[in-house]
Order: C-alpha cells, then structure tokens, then sequence
C-alpha cells in the first residue's frame, strides 16, 4: 500500500510541476500577482509530494519488500542496514528519485529564503526550475519507474553490487547529486534573468551562494569518491580520469569559474554575458554526466545503466534545455552591456584569466573523455584516452593557476600595480622556492614533479595567509584579524586547500613506491624502510560475505607501528568478488597493502604501495569546501541584495 502511495505522490508531483512551470511565467509576463504567489505553494508541495515517495522507497527496501522489482535486484535480507538504506540511490531508478529529490528541495529553498528578490523574478526563477523538474518527472514515470511491482515475488533478492557495500560509496552519491543538481539553480537564476531582461549586480549576489553551495556538495562528492576509490578497489589510486569521474568534474570547473565570474559581475558589473554563459554550461555539463552514466554510450565501471532508450531521453532533455537557454541568450544579448572598466592588471583581470583557465580545462577534460565515441562514430576506430593524456593535456593549466592565484587574489579593483601586488608575497614565494629545493635535495635526482608540487602548495598556502594578514591594517593587526568577515577566511581557507591537494597529488605521484611479491609466512620484506611480515591468512565469515583476510605485521628500525588485515571478500549472492585494502594512515605517508591469491608453493601474492602525503589529497579537498561553508555562513551572503537596495522591476523585452 506504501508503495502505490508513494507512486502516487510521484504522479502528482509531475502534475503540481506542470502548473508551476507554467501559471507563475504567464503571472509575471502579465504583472497578475495572483499567478506569481502560485510558485511558491507549487514548489513546497512539489517537495513533499516527492519527499514522501522517497521515502515509500526507502521503507520498501528497508523492510525488504520483495514484491518491488527494484528492491529485488538491488537488495537482499541478509545486507546490513546501511547499505539496504544506501540501495534505494545505488541503482538507476532510485538514484534518479533521489535526483528528483533534490531538484525540487532546491527549488523550495528557493521559495523559502528568496524573500528579497522582486516578485517577478522570483516567479520565473521557480517556473524555470520546475520546468526542469517537469523533464526529470517524466524521465521516471515513463522511462525508469522504481514503483514497478514483481508479478511473482521470490523468496529474496539479488543483492545490492558488493562494490557499492561500503560507507564511503553509501554517502557519495547524495552529495553528488546535492552538486550536481545545485547548479540548476543557477541555470533557473540565469534564464529568468534573461526572460526579466535584468543582468546587474544584484543578481551576481543573489547567484553566488546558490552555486557556492553547489561547488561545496560537488567538492566533497567528488573527494568521497576519490577516497573510496583508493581504500576499496585495491589498485592504490585516487583518480582514473574515468568518464564518469569526468563527469563530476567538468561541472565543478565550471562552478569555480562561476564563482569568480560571479564576483566581477556583483562587484563591477562586469563579464555579465560570460557570467550568464557559465550559469548555463554549468548545468549543461551536469547534463553531460548524467547521459555518460546513463546512456551506456560510453564505457565505465561507474555506469548505472546500458538503456539506448533512456540515454535518448535525457539527450533531448539536454538539447532542449540548453538549445532553448541558449537561444533566448543569443537573444539577449542588449541586455547584457558591461558598465565596470578596469585595466589590463586588475583584480577583474586575474578572474577573467582564471575563468580562461578554469573554463580551456573542463574543454580539455570534456574532449578527451568524449573522443573515443567521436572516433568511433566518425572513424570507425575504436579508441582509449588515458591518463597519460589528461596529466600531459590538464596538468599545464593547473600549474599556471597555482602560480597566478595568489597573485591574483591580492589584486586591486579596477586597477593595479604588479610591483606593489608583489611585495607582500616576496616571503611566500621565498618560502615556497625553499621547500621546492629542500624536495629537490632530498628525492635524489628524480623528477620535477615532486618539487613543482611542493613549490605550489607552499605558495597557495603562504599565499593565501599572506592575504588574510594584507586585509588586516597596519595596526592591531591579530585583533582585527579575527573580526575579517567569514567570506575573507572562506576565500583564503579554500585556495589554501587547493595548495594542499595540489602538494598532495604530486608528492603521491611523484615518490610514491610499488612492491609486488610472492610471501611466505612469516617471512619479513622490507619496502621504503618498513618491515613488513604476513603472520597469517584466515577464512572469515560476515554478515553477507566471505573473506580471506592476511595479518600483516607493520614495523620500523625494529619498532612495531602497526598490524593490518588486507582482505579479498567473496559475496555468494551477487557472486563478485571484492579487494579491501589495509591502509596504515599517517600524516606524511600511508602503507598500503593488498593480499592476493594463494601460491602454489604456499606462499601469497602481495602487493604494498608506499604513499607519501596521500591523506593530504583529501585534507585540501576537506579545507576547498569548509572554505566555501564559512563564505556560506557569511551574513553578506545571508542577506540579499534586495535588502540593501530598492530593487527596479525589469521590464521584460518584447
């Protein structure tokens, strides 16, 4: 009964959405109040008709309710709770009501906190959101229903993809998506403006906590899956340049560059035409992933599924949404005038170069990862784009940021002295030429990578404190210091956490060292300066799986550090096999190993990865997004620019 509900809920949504598109765009094109107070009732009821769907969903997997074909092939009654919990996203179907979910909380967030902005642009704002809502209902209902019903239900199910069984993948996915579907909010502000007729400084405050917020869940998406990657697979990587990693981080390069545009466009009321552009692609580039994950036109271990039909669909939602955004652009562009100058060394300057930056790295992400079909298609050939391609292709524009950041960020508005920027940033940069010759001097004659990284992450980091005590005065420098607004910190926290991941990438890459041997019991290796010694290798029993986990003592010049417990499970249900890692964590290194198979003569195939400054990696990505929630809990963005000015109805062009 649950489950018809909650598929009635889901209908009903699709129809409030209709309404909401709709009855609020005619309502602000007449100036009839009455038609624009509809969006935001629309938008909560659109919310909690699809909240409660979600959570029939949930309720038919938690109490393993195998009548529902959706719970039968992703779940199983002796799965531990999480990952029942953790099913209803970890299939298509459901990662798409969970896609829905947050697409609608959004565009009720929008109706609860847009109390400031003008009537009439708040009203489309909904409508365009629920436009996009309208897309993706219909997307479920006829293409992917998660309500289908087993005409015989079996005993149990088919268990969820062991792969997925893990708390870092359980928690992925929504924070993805969180991301992912954030930035239709800045689509939504975008192409109401542009309907409005109304680009100014007032929209740029009012579109940057919305992809602020967007960045932020993308952020730690993105670095969840990067660390479930590295324990769970046991291949001792953080970044494949898979597609679907791509995926997820196209539209993260272009929400950074957003971010910046954005700041130019509230502060000088410039680039508001490039701004507007960014708005769009950001989303667009959401779309992408979502036809790459789900189309099956392109080859990945992430893809949720293999459906011609469905890739289709979501192909016409893409080009009808940014053909049409783009088209009432192309159509606007009147609107769009700069009225900020600035010269050639500004601060506006240094954001157009990072949006440059920023924007010709997702085209380079964006090519190699669509190539392959490109020369299929086009060539008949079939081809692999690796990662030699993207470090070699990605790694210059990346480098050339870090080194103007900092730089940039110190900047004056409208214009300024390269010199004068400098002078406060001589410490930094001698302290970051030091460090990069300490590497150099220490990592006896092997590449550049290793010190270059060093060089940044020093730079970024001394850079961005550099700032912060600049921002400060000339006198009671500490106390003031504490009383920067939270933005301040936000900013500086953020491009220090950038350095750190920076560091963190090219010291892994750069000294990272790899052991593969046949071991005997009991027999002790050493590897980077660790002793290692496989004590033994036990058949293990749990909950929904069976394991062959070694005991692997870990030790030093003698001293005992640690003992791990690599394990290779085997789950008899969906019959896959999985390798956990056993990691000893550190704050300048990880020991890594992974037990294989047994030898023929009794020994076992091991393979221990030492890793230096790998924690770092997701230490950076943890401070890029506790940077962005301090700008969040800022009150400058807490209050919008409606409140601090009298705001002009625009007048929409006939």
């Amino acid at each position: 009964m649950i489950t018809e509900l909650g598929h009635f809920a889901l209908i009903l949504a699709f129809l409030i959405a209709i309404v909401q598109a709709v009855v609020p765009l005619i309502g602000a094109h007449k100036r009839w109040p009455g038609w624009m107070a509809i969006a935001e009732p629309a938008a909560n009821a659109q919310f909690l008709l699809t909240a409660f769907s979600f959570a029939a969903l949930t309720y038919a997997f938690v109490t393993s309710d195998f009548s529902l074909r959706l719970v039968v092939a992703n779940s199983h009654s002796a799965k531990p709770m999480l990952y029942k919990v953790s099913g209803v996203w970890g299939n298509h179907e459901g990662s798409m009501l969970l896609w829905v979910l947050i697409l609608t909380l959004f565009g009720a967030m929008a109706a609860w906190f847009g109390g400031n902005l003008p009537p009439t642009l708040k009203a489309r704002v909904l409508a365009v959101q629920s436009a996009v809502s309208v897309a993706f209902f219909a997307f479920i209902l006829f293409t992917s229903n998660p309500f289908l019903r087993m005409a015989v239900p079996p005993f149990d199910g088919k268990d969820l993809n062991p792969l997925l069984q893990d708390p870092g993948l359980a928690f992925h996915p929504p924070f993805l998506y969180l991301g992912y579907v954030g930035l239709s909010m800045a689509f939504s502000f975008a192409v109401a403006a542009l309907i409005e007729g109304r680009v100014d400084a007032a929209w740029g405050r009012w579109v940057r906590p919305w992809t602020l917020a967007a960045w932020v869940f993308l952020t730690i998406g993105i670095a969840l899956g990067s660390w479930w990657a590295y324990y769970e697979l046991g291949w001792g990587g953080f970044w494949f340049w898979d597609p679907v990693e791509n995926a997820s981080f196209m539209p993260w390069l272009i929400a950074a560059a957003l971010l910046h545009s954005a700041i130019v466009v509230e502060k000088r009321e410039s680039l508001k035409s490039w701004t507007i552009l960014l708005a769009i692609m950001a989303f667009g580039f959401s779309l992408i992933g979502t036809f790459i994950v789900r189309s099956g036109v392109i080859t990945s271990v992430h893809a949720f599924a293999n459906d011609p039909e469905r890739g289709i669909f979501i192909l016409a939602i893409l080009a009808v949404f940014m053909g049409g955004a783009l088209t009432l652009y192309a159509a606007r562009a009147g609107i769009m005038e700069a009225k900020g100058v600035f010269g050639l060394v500004s601060r506006e300057s240094g954001l157009v170069v990072n949006n440059i930056l920023l924007a010709v790295s997702c085209f380079v992400v964006f090519i190699g990862t669509i190539w392959p079909l490109v020369a299929e298609l086009a060539f008949g050939r079939k081809l692999s784009v690796g990662a030699p391609f993207f470090n070699m292709a990605f790694t210059p524009f990346m480098l050339v940021l870090g080194i103007i950041l900092p730089i940039g960020a110190m900047m004056p508005w409208k214009r300024a002295r390269i010199g004068r920027t400098l002078k406060p940033l001589l410490p930094a940069l001698g302290l970051a030429l030091a460090l990069a010759g300490l590497a150099w001097a220490m990592q006896s004659g092997r590449s550049l990578l290793g010190p270059v990284g060093v060089f940044l992450g020093a730079w970024l980091v001394a850079g961005a404190a550099t700032d912060l005590w600049q921002r400060t005065g000339r006198s009671g420098r500490f106390a003031r210091l504490l009383r920067l607004p939270r933005a301040d910190w936000g900013k500086a926290t953020a491009h220090a956490g950038l350095g750190i991941t920076m560091l963190g990438v090219a010291g892994l890459m750069a000294w990272e060292v790899e052991d593969i041997r046949v071991v005997q019991l009991n027999e002790p290796f050493d590897v980077a300066g660790y002793t290692l010694t496989l004590t033994e290798v036990n058949r293990v029993q749990g909950p929904n799986y069976f394991s062959t986990m070694g005991t692997v003592e870990l030790s030093k010049d003698g001293r005992a550090i640690s003992t791990l417990y690599p394990e290779k499970r085997q789950y008899p249900v969906a019959r896959m096999p999985t390798t956990e890692a056993a990691i000893d964590n550190g704050f300048l290194r990880d020991v890594y190993s992974v037990i294989g198979d047994p030898q023929d003569d009794g020994g076992w195939a091991v393979r221990v990865y030492f890793k230096p400054l790998a924690n770092w990696i997701w230490g950076g990505s943890i401070l890029m997004a506790l940077g962005g929630m301090f700008s969040l809990s800022d009150r400058r963005y807490r209050v919008a620019a409606g409140a601090r000015k009298t705001p002009t109805v625009g007048v929409p062009a006939e």
